[in-house]
């Protein structure tokens, strides 16, 4: 028996065997994660802990409670933005969009035939990488018919390597002494998905974040044409697609901070409650990475979810160093 169980077993020796230990010590980071008192990387760290030792106690509601959550705060960041600002960050990033969507597509299949990886885990996680991450795969996962093991390792994939690009932007943006705009971008363009985005750019400084926000959630609206080809590519015409309704949240919280300043005060807390529900947001997808999922995803699909990775963000660095 391992260290970690003898003390697990030590403590309940003290414990009433009904006491809800898993589930207090659950909550109370959760609620330490929520609070300004933790940043985004530390966030995920402790959820990445919880997930090894403790375990998530309500693993049932974790992906729906993330899905939601990240949904809302990223509305609520939309009330500390400016239209004139962020449509000038769209516009900038869009020409980068296209060419990184359509080359990491067809880069992602054609490493999923070398690396034999099975045809739909293979476009899932090119799809995430070129997208948007977890939102991407959920969105497209039921256009192509995936099945739950296909979906479990592409997200699988995606949110390990967004644990690293959450530690590792910041590093290399420092050292390269990108500015904040460049940063953002970067960010957006770069790292898979969109909690992670957040927290990075976050960290960088607030131009930063509303650069790569506004930029990222442009991204997120390829969502719908990529699934439309999805379903012709692998003949599921009639399948159902998934809306991203909360952008348009978030474009209509823009509007109300730019062009009503009477409310500015209330935005600013709308906007310091968002940024710590994605700091929370972190912490639960560090706690959904069980030792069980790590095992699952496979050396294959990880390896060729690094390739993308590694091609996009260098391609991405490459041309914002260039024309910006």
């Amino acid at each position: 028996m391992s260290n970690t169980n003898t003390d697990v077993e030590t403590t309940r020796l003290f414990l009433p065997k009904s006491f809800p230990y898993r589930e207090i010590i659950f909550i109370a980071a959760a609620g330490l994660c929520f609070s300004t008192l933790i940043s985004p990387p530390i966030a995920l760290i402790m959820g990445l802990i919880v997930a090894q030792y403790i375990g998530h106690p309500f693993i049932h509601l974790n992906h729906k409670a993330t899905h939601l959550l990240l949904q809302l705060s990223v509305v609520g960041l939309g009330f500390g933005m400016n239209v004139g600002n962020a449509f000038k960050a769209g516009k900038e990033g869009f020409i980068f969009t296209v060419i990184s969507i359509i080359t990491t597509l067809a880069a992602g299949l054609f490493l999923g035939k070398i690396l034999k990886i099975d045809k739909k885990t293979a476009y899932l996680i090119s799809s995430g990488t070129a997208i948007c991450g977890g939102s991407a795969i959920a969105a497209i996962s039921p256009v192509i018919k995936a099945e739950e093991k296909q979906i479990s390792v592409a997200l699988g994939t995606i949110f390990i390597l967004n644990s690293v690009a959450l530690f590792l932007f910041p590093f290399i943006g420092g050292m390269l002494h990108l500015s904040q705009t460049q940063f953002g971008l970067w960010c957006a363009l770069a790292i898979h998905d969109t909690s992670s985005v957040v927290g990075a750019a976050s960290k960088y400084g607030n131009t930063a974040l509303e650069v790569a926000t506004t930029v990222k959630l442009a991204r997120a609206l390829w969502i719908l044409p990529v699934a439309i080809i999805s379903s012709f590519v692998f003949k599921n015409k009639h399948s159902k697609l998934k809306i991203p309704y909360f952008i348009l949240f978030f474009i209509v919280a823009m509007f109300i901070n730019t062009y009503f300043p009477i409310l500015r005060l209330i935005n600013h807390i709308i906007t310091n409650i968002s940024k710590s529900g994605l700091t929370l947001t972190l912490f639960l997808i560090g706690s959904g990475l069980s030792k069980q999922v790590l095992l699952s995803v496979g050396i294959k699909p990880l390896l060729q979810g690094l390739i993308l990775w590694l091609m996009i963000s260098v391609f991405t660095l490459a041309i914002i160093l260039q024309f910006n």
